[in-house]
């Protein structure tokens, strides 16, 4: 029986607008990266993103992958305080159905390859933390346990003491459903931007979702 749900967090529950992940990386991470010597162009630093590389691979440029990653996710603070300056984080109009889903006894958590902080701070912009029991973001002790990896979907379900089976991910992108599966749990792509194969589950929306568990626990009629 389904019992919790674990969300991804940005592109799922809010978005940035005018976001492009190159212009990010060359105007905000790279100017910081010169300043302290390390050249690492764009390609690179995607693929060690994607999975391609491991992100340990930074180390080949004499620099100690942690330091790296916590000087990185600092800029991406910056740039999303930044951004909440300017107004341009913005929180989708469907996500007052975290509060309907708890409401129907279920536990929800929230896991994301960004930073602790930069979560927090995402999330405490539109008081969305309130909703749920556990959110974890990337964990310096564990690189390469960013999704893809099944490592951030582990450590959610174990904080919130459910079985693979009794709960559901729920994320924008093809690394959500690899996360998820890899777990052993059923996921569902939310496709406002696209649809990402492999998924158990499609909705358009967070509406959507909700008629979708509704259905699964019976409590009314699923959405089509």
């Amino acid at each position: 029986m389904l019992k919790g749900l674990i969300f991804d967090v940005d592109e799922t529950l809010i978005y940035y607008e005018g976001y492009d992940h190159r212009e990010w990386y060359e105007g905000w991470v790279l100017p910081e990266l010169m300043r302290r010597g390390i050249e690492l162009d764009y390609e690179t630093y995607r693929k060690t993103v994607t999975g391609e590389l491991p992100r340990t691979y930074v180390e080949r440029f004499g620099v100690n992958a942690i330091e790296f990653w916590k000087l990185v996710d600092e800029v991406n603070l910056r740039y999303r305080e930044e951004m909440a300056r300017r107004g341009r984080i913005k929180v989708f109009p469907d996500v007052d159905a975290l509060k309907e889903l708890r409401d129907m006894g279920l536990k929800l958590a929230a896991v994301s390859n960004a930073s602790q902080e930069c979560v927090e701070f995402v999330l405490g912009l539109f008081d969305l933390r309130k909703h749920f029991e556990a959110v974890f973001g990337k964990d310096y002790s564990n690189l390469d346990g960013v999704k893809p990896s099944p490592y951030l979907v582990r450590k959610a379900l174990k904080a919130l003491r459910l079985e693979p089976d009794e709960a559901m991910v729920v994320g924008d992108s093809y690394h959500d459903v690899l996360a998820g599966k890899r777990a052993g749990v059923r996921v569902v792509n939310v496709t406002r931007f696209g649809r990402s194969e492999g998924a158990d589950y499609y909705v358009k929306n967070l509406k959507e979702l909700v008629g979708l568990v509704k259905g699964m626990l019976g409590t009314g009629a699923q959405s089509p």
